[in-house]
């Protein structure tokens, strides 16, 4: 009995592995990461530039947390996740780390991210029932939508974990009307997205 339990689950897997060779994810985050990694290392390089010829990097995220409250940045970086992803999640990393409380701002900014995508889905599961909207955003997301139908759980999980705009991942979820619970359950990764960029970026400021 254990004997065929195991030999049907690594058939499972193997198939779902041949679907996903075969539908093109394993090509998608490829190039993806790749995308990714450009803008990281551009960001990188102009931080360390910054840093090093203009302004003392150390110094201005020192001014913020003494100018603004955690607050008032946590709630600008909500509404950014909540549109769009405007602005990089790693500026705001880097400011946690400069906090009084860095774990905690962190947390709080992972939380934030959480949310704002759970906003976004909501956002998408809205539009579809604004039809000049819906028919917009169908053309523009085409192929966001359609990989979001193929790959489901899975394009959910690259999208928390990679630097790809979470917060399109989720309208397009929300407009296939991917399941609500298991959507909460993938964008749990992007706590680990936080946690594992903190490691670098708390490093370097």
């Amino acid at each position: 009995m254990k004997k065929k339990a195991k030999s049907k689950k690594k058939s499972r897997i193997r198939l779902l592995h041949q679907y996903y060779a075969y539908t093109g994810f394993y090509r998608f985050v490829w190039k993806s990461v790749k995308k990714a990694i450009l803008p990281i290392i551009l960001f990188v390089g102009a931080l360390l530039a910054l840093d090093y010829f203009v302004l003392d990097i150390e110094k201005m995220l020192v001014t913020v947390t003494e100018t603004y409250s955690p607050l008032g940045i946590i709630s600008v970086f909500f509404i950014s996740e909540s549109l769009l992803g405007l602005v990089p999640p790693e500026l705001f990393i880097a400011w946690s780390g400069k906090s009084a409380s860095p774990i905690l701002n962190l947390s709080l900014l992972a939380t934030a991210s959480y949310c704002g995508g759970i906003v976004s889905y909501h956002i998408g599961r809205g539009i579809t029932k604004i039809r000049y909207v819906h028919e917009q955003l169908e053309v523009k997301m085409a192929q966001h939508i359609a990989n979001t139908r193929k790959w489901g759980g899975f394009l959910i999980i690259v999208g928390a974990l990679l630097p790809i705009p979470f917060s399109i991942t989720s309208i397009a979820a929300g407009i296939i009307k991917f399941p609500f619970p298991s959507y909460l359950m993938f964008g749990l990764l992007r706590y680990v997205r936080f946690y594992l960029y903190a490691l670098v970026i708390f490093e370097m400021v």
